[in-house]
């Protein structure tokens, strides 16, 4: 049985959505950084034991405010991965209050919060940030692709439970 999901990344602008989803899809990183301008749509079919899911992934420009989303983008979104970049601090220092808008407005829609690369930083700075990176469900690194491939098929399974 074949099912289909529309999940949609959502952060800052060079947090590495772009990157990560093309880890996913393609298997493929690239240092060439390009701005997403509106929404870059791309399909993944994820196998699990008892299921085939047809991900419809919507990469979404990057935000500063979360609120200021288009909700078009947002409507029928059966999951979210909310990325921030662990270098950048603007990215994730109104992460609970981004996270707490997502939920008045989506509350049935899980949520996946990755810390993206994580290559960059040190223990340290793990440590440092904690009750930041506290909300983290994953970090990873679509350079070198770690945890990418777990997030996705982690909140897949979210999807079918």
């Amino acid at each position: 049985m074949t099912i289909s999901k529309k999940i949609v990344l959502l952060g800052h602008f060079g947090v590495g959505k772009t990157s990560l989803v093309r880890r996913f899809v393609e298997n493929t990183f690239s240092d060439n950084y390009k701005v997403t301008i509106g929404v870059h749509i791309l399909k993944k079919e994820v196998k699990l034991p008892e299921n085939q899911v047809n991900l419809i992934i919507w990469d979404i420009e990057g935000s500063e405010d979360i609120t200021t989303t288009r909700p078009s983008y947002l409507l029928g979104s059966h999951g979210f991965i909310y990325v921030f970049d662990t270098t950048r601090k603007s990215t994730y220092e109104n992460l609970a209050a981004d996270l707490e808008h997502l939920k008045s407005g989506y509350n049935d829609v899980p949520v996946l919060v990755v810390g993206n690369k994580s290559d960059l930083v040190t223990k340290t700075h793990l440590r440092e940030n904690k009750k930041y990176f506290d909300q983290a469900h994953y970090f990873s690194s679509a350079k070198t692709g770690e945890n990418v491939e777990t997030l996705f098929e982690e909140l897949t399974q979210k999807l079918i439970d």
